[in-house]
């Protein structure tokens, strides 16, 4: 009996681990061969990289209707307003103050351990295609031109605010009591079924992704970029088992972190195999389900915090800045200069979100700000920094949106709120067995 539960519990979960490290070792060993000027003479593992495009391709299909609905439906369902408010209010604030956090944790590191030591002498001139303005990028992030255009991955934040608005309009018209309410919250539950679907499909997608990524970036990764992926890499893995506890035993109280630990995994290999936190929400919502997360924090902490919580691009963006500090050997110090990076960091991360990749718009927005007479050169650094730091920083947002769930729930719902979820569940398991 405990093997059979050890096996349906973790299952699927040493598979997608097994998967990945295949999926190193075949990338390794079979790697993309590039010429002197980065074209691709040879190609290796990147054959298997449909595989994992398949799975993407797949969560991105669900991803903008369970994004809809488990908003709508939340803000919907909710018989307080206040409660709705509350809940949003507190998630926005936890954002923004533990993406401060990370960025000045990655400024004391860049002090600390410089990403480059001397300026580089040779520099290639790269080239910046039409950007948006500033005030375009701004009203891009937070609307779409129409309909349609809510109906993609890429209009994430607008899909949200529209989500939120709908969802107290629904509020107003009868709330939980009319049929569209219903309907969201059916919507949601289905959506969540297919989710599980999907999953099983997983650890094949993970093989060709990460062969893929090793074969591509192997090389890149053993370059000049190597010192300040040196001090990136262990930092995630350090953050993880340092800050995530602490945020989970100040959300949870007692007993919190092993029920954290219990269930952080899954989406954070979902979200190392997808490189998106849009890829991540439904199996943070499942997994935020099992853990006892009140549905109405989850469905609006999880889908918001794939846009807006973004602890491990703030990371990055960090590391970006100094990076291209130390290249054009200007020098990385200052109070104010410290005040402006973490106030970028987080504004920008936001425009990082729901896209593998970054979508270059943070990069830009780095490089506009710190690097004006220089955007030709460091723009595409930037770019090869974030591609490069781009699955960790996946990690630690996506998994970070999770925890972050305990401390709002503790705000909502008091902090015993876990205590309590668990105990229900036993009560419920116990009827269960009974019947």
């Amino acid at each position: 009996m405990q093997k059979k539960s050890f096996l349906s519990n973790y299952g699927l979960l040493i598979a997608m681990v097994g998967a990945i490290i295949v999926g190193c070792i075949i990338g390794a060993v079979w790697p993309n061969v590039y010429d002197a000027d980065g074209n691709m003479v040879t190609k290796g593992a990147s054959y298997l990289a449909p595989f994992g495009k398949i799975f993407i391709n797949l969560m991105f299909c669900i991803v903008v209707p369970l994004v809809f609905a488990s908003i709508a439906g939340a803000v919907a369902n909710m018989k307080s307003k206040k409660r709705a408010g509350k809940i949003m209010g507190t998630t926005i604030a936890t954002f923004v103050i533990t993406g401060a956090i990370a960025a000045v944790i990655m400024i004391v590191l860049m002090k600390i351990i410089p990403p480059v030591l001397e300026p580089w002498g040779n520099l290639a001139a790269g080239t910046v295609g039409e950007q948006k303005s500033a005030a375009d990028l701004i009203v891009s992030f937070f609307t779409a031109e129409d309909f349609v255009g809510l109906l993609s991955r890429k209009a994430m934040l607008p899909l949200i605010i529209f989500s939120i608005l709908f969802g107290f309009g629904v509020q107003m018209a009868g709330g939980p009591e009319t049929m569209t309410a219903k309907f969201l919250d059916d919507l949601s539950n289905c959506m969540m079924k297919l989710v599980k679907i999907i999953t099983y499909y997983a650890p094949v997608a993970f093989l060709g992704f990460f062969a893929d990524l090793v074969a591509t970036y192997g090389p890149s990764i053993a370059g000049s970029y190597g010192r300040g992926l040196a001090v990136y890499y262990p930092l995630c893995l350090i953050y993880v088992f340092t800050a995530f506890p602490l945020f989970a035993r100040f959300g949870g109280g007692k007993g919190a972190v092993k029920v954290m630990f219990k269930h952080i995994l899954r989406p954070a290999i979902t979200s190392l195999g997808t490189c998106s936190s849009a890829a991540t929400i439904p199996t943070n919502l499942e997994v935020a389900e099992e853990t006892g997360i009140p549905k109405d924090v989850s469905e609006i902490v999880l889908p918001l915090g794939a846009t807006m919580h973004m602890d491990g691009s703030c990371f990055s963006c960090v590391l970006k800045i100094a990076f291209l500090f130390g290249i054009f050997g200007i020098p990385f110090d200052g109070i104010g200069t410290f005040l402006k990076v973490v106030l970028v960091a987080v504004v920008s991360s936001v425009g990082m979100s729901g896209i593998p990749g970054g979508g270059y718009i943070g990069e830009f927005i780095i490089c506009s700000i710190f690097f004006p007479n220089q955007l030709d050169l460091a723009y595409p650094i930037a770019i090869t920094i974030g591609n490069l730091v781009d699955p960790p920083a996946t990690m630690i947002n996506s998994a970070g949106d999770y925890v972050v769930s305990y401390i709002v729930a503790r705000f909502v719902d008091g902090k015993d709120w876990l205590k309590k979820a668990l105990a229900q569940k036993a009560l419920e398991s116990k009827e269960e067995i009974a019947k």
